[in-house]
């Protein structure tokens, strides 16, 4: 739980800094490493589930409709807001009790640090989406950017097959273990946004 719990710490905080540095205004068009999705879109889903969705999985409570229907990016100050959240989402898993028994994600249960490492693997796969989407870089350490590869390897297979992940990037040898997770979760780790 411990090395499970900084690694969430640092994710969160870097998230915040790539919020931190997105233009108030989120043009529609922008395109993102995520097919399908705009950046408006893909920084909702992104603050839903990193922040939010963070907080009531610690909490055992359901996301409220309003949450999920919410366009977090509307408010100027929405980079705020995410820090803010993203602080009471990890201060939430804090609790020894929130990584105690398993979690119903209303798709099913399952045990709570394999819960808070999915949430830990979205809110760095997507975070460095919206960082590519916005010309910055998303920076993990080694040991969070191993700890985020091993993630990535137990669930890319269960992925794919629900359309989560695109289809493995090849890497060139050398390849970091942060470089070696997004191409294993279907992102060119040195290709532009698509």
């Amino acid at each position: 739980m411990k090395n499970a719990y900084e690694h969430m710490t640092e994710c969160a905080a870097e998230s915040a800094r790539i919020a931190r540095g997105i233009d108030a205004t989120l043009p529609a068009s922008t395109e993102t490493p995520c097919h399908g999705w705009d950046l408006r879109e893909l920084t909702n889903h992104w603050v839903l589930y990193s922040a939010h969705g963070l907080e009531h999985r610690a909490l055992r409570t359901p996301i409220p409709d309003e949450l999920t229907a919410r366009d977090f990016t509307a408010d100027a100050d929405w980079p705020e807001r995410y820090t803010a959240q993203l602080e009471r989402a990890v201060a939430a898993w804090s609790d020894l009790a929130a990584w105690e028994g398993s979690i119903d994600t209303g798709h099913g249960s399952s045990p709570a640090p394999d819960i808070a490492t999915m949430l830990i693997m979205e809110t760095a796969l997507h975070g460095w989406d919206v960082a590519r989407a916005t010309g910055q870089e998303f920076r993990l350490s080694g040991p969070a950017a191993a700890f985020l590869l091993d993630a990535v390897e137990g669930t890319a297979a269960l992925y794919r097959q629900y359309e989560g992940f695109a289809g493995e990037v090849a890497t060139p040898p050398g390849a970091s273990d942060f470089e070696r997770a997004l191409a294993l979760s279907g992102r060119d780790p040195r290709g532009a946004a698509a």
